[in-house]
């Protein structure tokens, strides 16, 4: 996992048409931190590029994702990205390890 923190590398990110995952974290809850292991534990089994923001330090690209894709702020919050723009997205809880290969199977075929 790399962690994302300038909106000109999310929109270089987006821009190239790549399928991605991206997730919303927050430092101070436990929930976050759950979402984290959860989307960490994909990225390793799954080889997928996967990319993390903290919402603490990267309030403005958090608030352009929310903005240019229309997506209510939570966090955590995964997103996965295909062709530009957003494919699939959840929260809390509902992010999984098995969620984020669910979501990955259904968005390739």
């Amino acid at each position: 996992m790399k962690k994302i923190d300038s909106i000109e590398k999310f929109n270089q990110l987006v821009d190239s048409g790549e399928t991605f995952y991206m997730l919303k974290h927050s430092t101070t809850c436990p929930i976050s931190q759950a979402g984290f292991d959860e989307f960490s534990k994909f990225g390793r089994s799954s080889g997928e590029p996967c990319y993390f923001l903290t919402v603490q330090d990267s309030r403005n690209l958090s608030n352009h994702i929310e903005e240019k894709f229309h997506i209510k702020h939570e966090s955590p919050q995964a997103i996965m990205f295909v062709n530009s723009d957003v494919a699939w997205h959840a929260s809390h809880f509902k992010i999984t390890a098995k969620s984020l290969d669910a979501a990955r199977e259904e968005n390739s075929k």
